[in-house]
């Protein structure tokens, strides 16, 4: 199963929750019409009545109205849980009282987090989610949550950091980004939503009977009332475990092998698990947070005894999870707490000057590398978008470089500080023509006053040293930090992006992608598209073209039709190639916008176009590479794990 096909599977798991939730909604429904109906006419209705009439002794719109009060209560909780956690990852992360990590830590341990983080972010292809801590727990657990791939943040207990090597934490980061990149992100905050309405009804039970305590006849009858509804309610909290334990088993099967294919060793999950187990195989990843169980399908370990076992468990059994990374039995290891070391420096990335021609393929696009191993093999290209949102041992490793590397360039501080990451951001759009500089610098000292000058032109003098492919790379680095800025402030940051780069009265090709990738992450979060919705690639024939038209261009401007050929030969429904002097920017935009609504199953399609026209001989160069990264970053999936060794 590949990328797409996991995030139509998420979709289809949107539909089976519904249909879970309405099944336990209409038996909490008839339970509490029967219960109250039976308790009114034994107690409050007069003697014999029931047999003379019935049903009919019941007061006028009995049923009506409680069907009503319980349809409000739990419909109304799940609105109002899902409406809170608008906020997306973060929002969850605060719930269960998790602190963000300072870009800037010093921590050793916290820094080895980041790093990590930042490895798995450049292998796969999306922006690095913000990293959040549980300074009280002890135990070894994590989770990752948010509303998309842009949204996203990863959590982990302090124990994660005190009892786990380097492997094993990379073998943790795999997992969780699993669940970024399969889509499972996405379907928690409803989840959360859907169990918060089913245990409103038990909660107001336990109200009733705690009302009820005073001794008369009157709060008798309540603790009655308030027992039954507490027993009725249990439906709510059977039903949300069942939900909880159908959706998150097989996920954290997947999410197992999906880390050890991404780093390419079964000790780093698989000792992470094994540690888990050591400290006691039920409760080895305990949250003791109160609202630890409400998110207990998210975590990768069970955070209490008793959601670790049994039919209701919310997850897997931990030593056939192990049986499954290793292919056979293996014991539990302890897991007392590591010395406190500093992270050991990474060799510097070794890289070539772009050149038009003559350049290697891997140096020019990470994608060249498995276009070119497909066709040394005769493989099909359905081994390239199979390969989308799996990350490789190699790609993970070449993250660890280029991290490095930033480090070594003193990029570190401007990843970790808002302010300077916007001038980072804004340093690549500098003009090398220096009156149209001067102007740029303007607007920026304007906005952040007159030290930002000096800091732009710092940044802009390291970045003119790197490869032109590394500036979107480094974009989704400084993702974490200004993801921070509050809505207005992310607003500005565009603004002066925009007014940067329509400084000199064009637009070039480079800085239209750095701003569609900006504009991705940072603008207003697109609206979700729920089933059905979706669109086709029949719907989509004339963007289609576009985008294809436009990496035509680039690829090959003196033969764009033959480049254009070989992507139509995959995506027929694609329409006529658009000649270049015809072919706007902001057509373009608009394309990237309506193609992100394209459903899953048929976005692979798409993307091996665009692919069999960057790659049309065989070769790339770093436009082709960073115009199938902003189609990437559009449609909201990871790039091919060979993208990042490439740019």
């Amino acid at each position: 199963m590949n990328f797409f096909e996991r995030q139509e599977a998420a979709r289809r798991s949107s539909r089976v929750l519904i249909a879970l939730f309405v099944l336990a909604v209409i038996a909490i429904v008839v339970a509490v019409n029967a219960a109250l109906a039976a308790i009114y006419l034994a107690a409050l209705a007069r003697h014999g009545t029931w047999v003379r009439h019935g049903f009919s002794a019941l007061p006028n719109y009995f049923f009506e109205t409680t069907t009503a009060v319980v349809l409000l209560m739990i419909v109304g909780g799940t609105v109002q849980q899902i409406l809170g956690l608008r906020g997306g990852g973060e929002a969850v992360a605060r719930m269960v009282g998790a602190r963000p990590v300072d870009p800037a830590t010093r921590d050793p341990l916290e820094r080895r987090l980041l790093n990590v983080i930042e490895e798995m972010s450049l292998a796969s292809g999306i922006p690095a989610p913000r990293a959040y801590l549980l300074d009280n727990e002890n135990g070894i657990n994590a989770f990752a949550a948010g509303l998309h791939p842009g949204d996203a943040i990863v959590t982990v207990t302090r124990g994660t950091l005190t009892r786990l090597n380097r492997d094993e934490l990379q073998g943790v980061m795999g997992h969780e980004f699993s669940h970024i990149l399969n889509g499972d992100i996405g379907l928690n905050p409803r989840l959360i939503g859907v169990l918060q309405g089913l245990l409103l009804l038990a909660l107001f039970g336990r109200f009733l009977t705690a009302a009820g305590r005073p001794r008369n006849s009157n709060a008798n009858l309540l603790v009655v009332i308030g027992l039954v509804v507490l027993a009725i309610g249990y439906i709510g909290v059977f039903f949300g475990r069942l939900i909880k334990a159908s959706v998150s088993r097989q996920r954290e099967f997947l999410a197992d092998a999906s880390s050890v294919q991404f780093t390419r060793n079964p000790d780093g999950i698989g000792g992470a698990l094994r540690k888990i187990g050591g400290l006691g195989a039920d409760a080895g990843g305990a949250v003791q947070h109160i609202h630890a169980e409400t998110l207990s399908h998210m975590f990768m370990a069970p955070v209490s005894l008793s959601l670790a076992s049994g039919l209701l468990a919310s997850h897997p059994p931990l030593r056939e999870r192990l049986r499954r990374i290793y292919g056979r039995p293996v014991e539990y290891l302890p897991a007392e707490e590591l010395p406190v070391e500093p992270e050991a420096p990474q060799p510097p990335v070794q890289y070539e000057a772009v050149t038009p021609t003559g350049a290697t393929a891997t140096l020019l696009s990470p994608l060249s590398g498995a276009v070119a191993a497909t066709a040394s093999a005769g493989a099909t290209s359905a081994s390239l978008h199979a390969s989308i949102g799996k990350p490789t041992a190699g790609t993970v490793s070449f993250g660890a470089s280029l991290t490095a590397r930033i480090d070594g360039l003193g990029l570190r501080t401007a990843l970790a500080d808002a302010t300077q990451a916007q001038l980072l951001v804004l340093s690549m759009l500098l003009d090398t023509q220096a009156p149209i500089r001067a102007r740029q610098l303007a607007v920026a000292v304007a906005h952040y006053g007159a030290t930002a000058a000096p800091q732009i032109e710092q940044f802009a003098r390291i970045i003119d040293g790197l490869p032109p492919g590394w500036r979107l790379p480094l974009l989704d680095l400084s993702m974490p930090v200004l993801r921070t800025l509050a809505p207005p402030q992310r607003e500005a940051l565009l603004r002066l992006a925009h007014e940067l780069i329509v400084a000199d009265g064009r637009v070039t090709l480079a800085e239209f992608l750095l701003f569609s990738v900006l504009k991705r992450r940072l603008g207003p979060a697109v609206a979700i598209i729920g089933p059905g919705r979706a669109l086709q690639l029949d719907d989509v024939g004339s963007e289609a073209s576009v985008v294809m038209s436009l990496i035509a261009c680039v690829r090959l401007p003196e033969d764009p039709q033959r480049a254009f050929d070989a992507g139509k030969a995959l995506l027929p429904v694609a329409g006529p190639r658009v000649a270049q002097n015809a072919l706007a920017l902001a057509q373009v935009s608009a394309a990237f916008d309506r193609l992100a609504l394209l459903a899953p199953l048929e976005k692979p399609l798409l993307i091996k176009a665009c692919v069999a026209i960057a790659f049309i001989d065989g070769s790339s160069q770093w436009k082709a590479a960073s115009c199938l990264r902003t189609l990437c970053a559009a449609l909201d999936c990871p790039l091919p794990p060979q993208v990042e060794a490439a740019q």
